[in-house]
């Protein structure tokens, strides 16, 4: 249930994401590059939670290198600022994570507690113990829709 979640949320993200035309961000906020480069480097460290946590490692989850400015432009720079690119590396990581959640669904892991530590804007929002199941889905029904609309407002 929760991999499905995971791609329709995929999906709807990646239909905004292929329509292009996106303009500027408004000062202090990410362009479609840094905005994609994140969902890709964010999915990257929730599979390896995921992994962790089906290995029975309930290592704590930190979102830092997914929200690090100057990181994710390096990330950018080095798939040389094309979107084609940058969506490409976006896919793959979110079929991973997909098809990890999908393991994690046929048995119990999905209620392995993990210490979830989530920074936005440089305020902590979150950090408290989730069942790891619990952290897919607000990824996937919280998250990723905030990130497709964030590219809806980019092509304003």
């Amino acid at each position: 249930m929760i991999a499905e979640r995971l791609r329709d949320a995929y999906e709807t993200l990646f239909t905004e994401l292929a329509g292009g035309g996106f303009g500027a961000p408004p000062p202090g906020e990410w362009s479609a590059e840094l905005v994609v480069a994140h969902v890709a480097t964010n999915d990257g460290l929730l599979a390896e939670a995921t992994e962790a946590v089906l290995a029975g490692d309930a290592r704590p989850y930190y979102n830092h290198d997914a929200v690090d400015t100057p990181a994710l432009e390096s990330a950018v720079a080095s798939r040389g600022g094309d979107l084609t690119v940058l969506a490409q590396w976006a896919r793959t990581s979110a079929d991973r994570l997909c098809e990890l959640a999908e393991r994690l669904g046929l048995g119990a892991s999905g209620e392995t507690m993990v210490q979830f530590h989530v920074e936005d804007g440089g305020e902590v929002v979150v950090d408290r113990p989730l069942p790891w199941a619990t952290v897919l889905d607000i990824h996937a029904t919280v998250h990723l829709p905030a990130h497709t609309d964030q590219l809806r407002a980019l092509r304003g």
